[in-house]
């Protein structure tokens, strides 16, 4: 852009709008871009559970801690790399330990499953209490 003024010329560069004419940086999976509102995960899927079998442990909890690399022999009659060592990325998955502290029986409805009852354990340590209460600093501890 040139203005003219009678002594000398101006000039001045125009900003484009460069939200709108730039690569992206980073997933969109991944908005918004902040900070954690909690630090515990949470579980999102439990995978489908047998009514013939007995009750048992469904899963099990784990994150995303990392990843590495490992250099490992292919075992693969009829490949090229059959013996030979090849580098492959590896995930780390943390898996802390579980404390059961309790248990939640659930009754079918035509809109699902519904919570029926809980029954929480006796002797939680206080280490684990207070996950549950939200200001536990606060609160008249029994």
């Amino acid at each position: 852009l040139l203005l003219f003024s009678p002594t000398k010329i101006l000039k001045f560069r125009v900003m484009s709008h460069r939200k709108f004419e730039h690569p992206r940086h980073g997933s969109l999976g991944f908005l918004p871009r902040k900070r954690a509102s909690r630090h515990r995960g949470k579980v999102k899927a439990f995978p489908k559970d047998d009514p013939t079998k007995p009750c048992r442990l469904t899963s099990f909890l784990g994150y995303k801690a990392g990843m590495t690399h490992i250099v490992r022999e292919v075992e693969k009659p009829g490949s090229k790399l059959h013996k030979k060592e090849t580098c492959e990325a590896v995930t780390i998955i943390e898996t802390p330990p579980m404390v059961v502290v309790g248990v939640v029986g659930y009754v079918k409805t035509p809109r699902g499953l519904r919570s029926l009852n809980t029954v929480w354990a006796q002797h939680l340590s206080e280490e684990v209490r207070r996950r549950f209460y939200k200001n536990w600093a606060k609160s008249k501890k029994k």
